[in-house]
């Protein structure tokens, strides 16, 4: 048997090439730990109809289909898989009364290429039994993987080729590439501030009370008086869909500039810091090595990587190295669906996708979603 088996040619089923048994009995082992830890599950509520595709493969328990709906006897006490910004308050109330496991799940940190507002289906998901990994008020699993997990060298050389191709590649969670960018004050210290959605749920726990995109603006030039301070709006915001857009003439009373056009890459690039609320721009610049001030309590804060000015928790005393940082947070955490084979496969899988561009998901929803938002932007503009 055993000589049969190391004569049996296997096949990459994401290259392609030939694969060697200990590589294949590997991957067998991945999809088989994903199974497994999938097998509680009773059901997933709160999951768009465009989103379920991609993420059924990545909540499979290996036995009929993944059910976006809640059982006619309920979920027994069994765990519910639950995307909790889309399920009614009252719902996720009756099932934390009932003492049922909520499994949180969210979008991963590389994400796709395009917008969750325009439907765009993810690549990547967390799902955290502990709760989502920007509320900094309790540990999820992400916080307690950054302060308790041992590293091997083979996970860091892995963590770090793979910061180097993104880097490279200029890949952000929406978008990649870019032309590299002038600097508009030459010398002097550029301050990069990404806006996010405010009524995000990263930005209500995570913000610790800073809510506001203006707020935070205001904090950044009280920091940085002397900084050029670049302020660009998130990228949902810009597109007509979600709710932190601020007036470009009440920016530049703190701002020196507005930029829209330009991907959020170069311009984390070109700057010499990035200055956030909780914005995961701030681990995408961690990445590129640039120096990152928090005042809100993101996961990437309290690791000794940033300047943190908002209140992270004691109990993240762990200091860590960038490639553990990105180990943790890219290799180790997430869940990630090729977009190609539709199996679930390793983070490198995906930022290969990206990379080539076979990760495109353009669709009929998606170009509605697009146009909608458009008209939403024309209109609050007009009503303003």
């Amino acid at each position: 048997m055993q000589l049969a088996l190391r004569n049996t040619i296997f096949t990459d089923p994401f290259t392609g090439t030939d694969l060697g048994i200990e590589d294949a009995i590997e991957l067998c082992s991945f999809w088989r730990n994903l199974i497994d830890s999938n097998r509680p599950i009773s059901c997933a509520l709160g999951f768009a109809f465009w989103k379920r595709e991609n993420v059924a493969p990545l909540l499979w328990s290996g036995s009929g289909p993944v059910r976006f709906d809640e059982p006619k006897d309920g979920p027994n006490g069994q765990p519910v898989a639950i995307w909790r910004s889309k399920v009614p308050n009252e719902s996720a109330a009756a099932l934390e009364h009932s003492k049922t496991p909520l499994i949180e799940v969210e979008d991963g940190f590389l994400r796709s290429k395009g917008l969750g507002a325009d439907c765009v289906p993810p690549l990547s998901i967390t799902v955290d039994r502990l709760g989502p990994h920007f509320d900094p008020s309790k540990p999820s699993e992400l916080e307690n993987l950054l302060q308790f997990g041992v590293f091997s060298e083979e996970l860091l050389g892995r963590a770090r080729s793979l910061r180097e191709v993104i880097v490279n590649a200029g890949l952000g969670k929406y978008e990649a590439g870019g032309l590299p960018l002038d600097r508009p004050a030459r010398a002097r210290r550029h301050i990069l501030v990404p806006g996010q959605v405010e009524d995000d749920r990263s930005v209500l726990l995570g913000g610790c009370g800073l809510n506001s995109n203006i707020d935070l603006l205001v904090r950044v030039r009280k920091h940085a008086p002397d900084a050029f301070i670049i302020y660009k709006p998130h990228p949902d915001v810009i597109a007509g869909h979600r709710n932190g857009s601020i007036p470009e003439r009440m920016v530049l009373q703190f701002a020196d500039e507005v930029v829209i056009d330009q991907p959020i890459v170069p311009l984390i690039q070109m700057c010499d810091e990035v200055h956030v609320n909780t914005s995961l721009a701030g681990f995408e610049a961690l990445m590129r090595e640039k120096l990152v001030t928090t005042y809100g309590v993101p996961f990437y804060a309290g690791w000794g990587l940033t300047t943190d000015l908002g209140p992270v928790p004691a109990r993240r005393s762990t200091e860590l190295s960038l490639d553990e940082l990105v180990a943790a947070v890219l290799l180790l955490y997430p869940r990630y669906l090729d977009p190609v084979t539709g199996l679930p496969c390793p983070a490198e899988t995906v930022v290969r996708r990206l990379v080539d561009g076979s990760a495109a998901q353009d669709s009929l929803v998606v170009s509605m979603r697009r146009i909608q938002g458009k008209v939403m932007r024309r209109f609050r503009e007009l009503v303003r």
